[in-house]
């Protein structure tokens, strides 16, 4: 009969009892657990010098090396401990194989914060005779736990949604469950063992049994701390964004210097631009575009010193720039069909050619209010409409900056002239004077803002308020 796994691997976090979980499984005869093998500090267990012929060294030169070495090496079917801070280089490779099956650890982030206190006061990880046990309260800090929980949360999504994207399934194994031999067979059936045990692991005891008010020198402030933390995370601002890509071909650069201009779609691209082309005394057609990925590569190897940047814009004024230069008219630029399916399905009263002799600020307003509603409603994924990148949210837009490279500076337009002058400097030149910016709008934003529109925005845009710090408009 075919094993289902060639291997195995056990996601765990220090102290999660991830050490008797390990010398559970190694009471299985066909069952075999290597320790800590990609711990970046030493190789399976502390005192351990290789590992099937395996250095640290050689591990970190050709971590996969090891990994086939315990597959087809271990007395039975071999696996290890991995950790969320272990050797980065192996953890896709491991994942995306169906045949590494994934044992997932978990326990209380609180208990094991605690425990990971006590632990690195007392210098005593292991404890294998009660007698020789080392007492000690630990102090919480709100700062550091918030951190540690940051961490594993994080590592927990990347684990989960690497098995959903692979259409693979992991035995998930709870703190309190290593006490239980069913669970315990049960893991081993998985793993595809073929023995069964009777009784677990005796070596290993529990280090601090005791509850945590008798561990933790400041109990109440640590519960007062814990009371305040969003455990549902009920202030989270939902997201159905779709992810954006890093969009290389919108990119400009100097026509000489090292400057790198990332546009956001409803920024002040053609400001940015004049000021690019005037580093080098050259007009905006000298400036250099339409990039593909190799083509950007090529130019970052030739300007070593180069610099890449972006600019925010207050969520107010890039959210009129969207409506105006693509909804609110019928002019070169605009969105011809969504305007129509605007004005048909979702209410947004505008002129059927564009705005005319009769058309008022307050029919601008009204529009402008009915097209951020619109606006909230596709970010919801409720509309049958893209989410198209002049009224994408610029956090997304940076994000989807980052799967190519991030940019050196994200600059702000309320500053930019200053922040532009310090950018300047970083390449070893006199910044140009920058261009006033102008609208060509009938209707200013100054005629319709009011804390309304302030409101409406900054509830469609909650996630660039909160990323940037923006506040209001009219104080920025």
């Amino acid at each position: 009969m075919s094993k289902p796994f060639d291997y195995f691997v056990m996601f765990a976090e220090m102290r999660t009892g991830s050490n008797f979980l390990e010398g559970n499984i190694n009471m299985y005869p066909d069952l075999q657990c290597h320790g800590e093998v990609f711990n970046p500090h030493f190789i399976a267990y502390p005192d351990t010098k290789e590992l099937f012929g395996f250095t640290q060294s050689r591990r970190d030169e050709d971590p996969v090396a090891l990994v086939h070495a315990i597959r087809d090496q271990s007395e039975g079917v071999g696996g290890f401990r991995f950790f969320h801070d272990h050797h980065g280089a192996i953890l896709d490779e491991i994942l995306n194989d169906p045949r590494c099956g994934k044992v997932i650890l978990t326990r209380n982030p609180v208990d094991s914060y605690v425990s990971y206190k006590i632990a690195r006061a007392t210098g005593q990880w292991k404890l294998t005779n009660a007698t020789h046990h080392k007492a000690h309260l630990a102090e919480f800090e709100r700062w550091e736990f918030e951190h540690h929980l940051g961490e594993l949360q994080a590592f927990q999504v990347k684990l989960l949604n690497a098995l959903q994207k692979t259409g693979q399934t992991a035995f998930y194994v709870a703190y309190e469950d290593v006490q239980d031999i069913d669970i315990m067979n049960g893991m081993a059936k998985f793993l595809g063992s073929e023995a069964q045990l009777d009784s677990l692991n005796k070596e290993l005891k529990k280090q601090n049994p005791a509850p945590l008010s008798e561990k933790v020198a400041n109990f109440d402030a640590m519960a007062a701390s814990l009371a305040a933390l969003d455990r549902f995370d009920l202030t989270r601002t939902p997201n159905f964004e779709p992810r954006r890509g890093p969009v290389v071909p919108t990119y400009v650069a100097a026509a000489e210097k090292p400057l790198l201009f990332m546009p956001m779609p409803s920024g002040p691209e053609a400001r940015i631009e004049t000021w690019l082309a005037d580093l080098d005394g050259v007009g905006a057609d000298a400036l250099q575009r339409n990039f593909n990925q190799k083509v950007l590569r090529q130019w970052k190897r030739k300007h070593i010193a180069h610099r890449a940047f972006t600019v925010l814009r207050h969520p107010v004024v890039r959210a009129y720039r969207s409506f105006c230069d693509r909804i609110l008219g019928t002019g070169k630029g605009s969105y011809i069909e969504i305007r129509k399916t605007l004005m048909r399905v979702y209410n947004v009263p505008l002129a059927e050619n564009g705005p005319d002799e009769d058309w008022t600020a307050e029919k601008q307003r009204a529009a402008f209010l009915a097209y951020l509603a619109f606006v909230k409603m596709n970010f919801g994924q409720q509309t049958a409409i893209r989410v198209d990148p002049a009224w994408a949210t610029q956090a997304q837009s940076i994000q989807g900056f980052a799967e190519f490279a991030m940019p050196d500076m994200v600059l702000r337009e309320d500053t930019l002239a200053e922040e532009l002058a310090m950018l300047a400097d970083l390449i070893g030149v006199a910044s140009p004077e920058l261009a006033d910016q102008s609208f060509e709008d009938a209707i200013p934003l100054s005629e319709i803002y009011d804390e309304e529109i302030e409101a409406a925005v900054r509830d469609v845009y909650q996630r660039d308020y909160m990323a940037f710090g923006f506040g209001p408009m009219s104080s920025s």
